[in-house]
C-alpha cells in the first residue's frame, strides 16, 4: 500500500565552495605587486626612511578609523575568509595598511629616481592656501554627511578622515606638491586604478562588502564609490607625503 512506501532520505544539498580567502586576495593581488617594485628598487637611491615614516602613520592613524568601520558592520567580512582578527579587524587588513603604503611608496620612488628634483620652488602662499581651502571646505562636507548618517555615513567617514589631512599636507606644503604635480598623479592613478580592480573583484568573491544601508549606492562598474574614493586618496596620502619629505632630507 502507499502508505507503507519507505521514504527515501532527502537528497543532501551539494557542499557549497569554500570562500577566497582574504590571505589568497593579498597573495594574488597585492604580495607580487609588491615583490615586483622590490625588485626594481635598484634603479634608486632615494632614502627609506620616508617609506618608513610613512607607513607607520598610516598603520596608526587608520587602525582605530577601520575598526570603527568593522565595528558598526559599515565594512564586513565572512569569519571564515580571514585568519584572525585584533580587535574588530582581520590580521589580513591590517597587512593591506603596510602594503598598501609600501606598494605606492615604492612606486613613487622610482617616479622620484625618474624625475629627480632640480629646482626647489619657493613657498607660495597662494598655492598652498587655495590647496588647503578646498580640501577643507570637502572635509567639512564630509562631516555634513556624517551628521546625515544613513547612506551618507561611509562617505563621510572617508572624507572626514581622509580631507583635514590633505588640507594640511597642502597648508604646509602645497608648493611642493605643486611643483610635483606630474609624479604625484603618476604616482597615485596607475596604483589607484589597479587597486579598484583588485576591490571589486574581492567584494564579488565574497572576501568582504560593504553594507547597503551605510553607502550610497553609487558605483563604477560595481565598485562602491566609497571604496574608489578610498584607494584614491590613501594613494594621494602617500605620494603627496613623500614628495613633501623630499625638501626634508634635502635640507637636513
Amino acid at each position: 500500500p502507499r502508505g507503507n512506501r519507505a521514504r527515501r532520505p532527502p537528497l543532501a544539498s551539494p557542499p557549497s565552495a569554500p570562500p577566497v580567502t582574504y590571505l589568497q586576495f593579498h597573495f594574488v593581488f597585492t604580495l607580487p605587486v609588491l615583490a615586483g617594485l622590490a625588485l626594481l628598487q635598484g634603479r634608486t637611491r632615494e632614502p627609506w626612511w620616508p617609506l618608513g615614516v610613512l607607513v607607520g602613520v598610516a598603520f596608526v592613524y587608520t587602525t582605530p578609523w577601520d575598526n570603527y568601520l568593522v565595528a558598526r558592520a559599515i565594512w564586513t567580512y565572512p569569519p571564515e575568509a580571514v585568519m584572525a582578527t585584533v580587535g574588530y579587524v582581520p590580521v589580513e587588513e591590517y597587512a593591506f595598511f603596510v602594503i598598501q603604503t609600501v606598494i605606492t611608496g615604492l612606486w613613487t620612488r622610482l617616479l622620484q629616481a625618474r624625475w629627480p628634483v632640480r629646482v626647489q620652488p619657493e613657498a607660495d602662499l597662494r598655492v598652498r592656501a587655495v590647496g588647503a581651502s578646498v580640501f577643507g571646505v570637502l572635509g567639512l562636507l564630509g562631516v555634513a554627511c556624517l551628521v546625515a548618517a544613513g547612506h551618507w555615513l561611509y562617505l563621510g567617514l572617508i572624507v572626514a578622515w581622509a580631507f583635514p589631512v590633505l588640507a594640511g599636507m597642502w597648508w604646509l606644503g602645497g608648493h611642493l606638491i605643486w611643483a610635483r604635480r606630474r609624479l604625484v598623479a603618476w604616482a597615485v592613478v596607475p596604483i589607484t586604478l589597479y587597486l579598484w580592480v583588485a576591490d571589486r573583484i574581492a567584494i564579488g568573491l565574497g572576501i568582504w562588502d560593504i553594507t547597503d544601508a551605510t553607502r550610497t549606492g553609487w558605483e563604477i562598474l560595481g565598485l562602491p564609490v566609497e571604496e574608489a574614493l578610498f584607494f584614491l586618496v590613501t594613494n594621494l596620502l602617500v605620494a603627496q607625503g613623500l614628495v613633501m619629505l623630499e625638501r626634508v632630507r634635502r635640507d637636513g
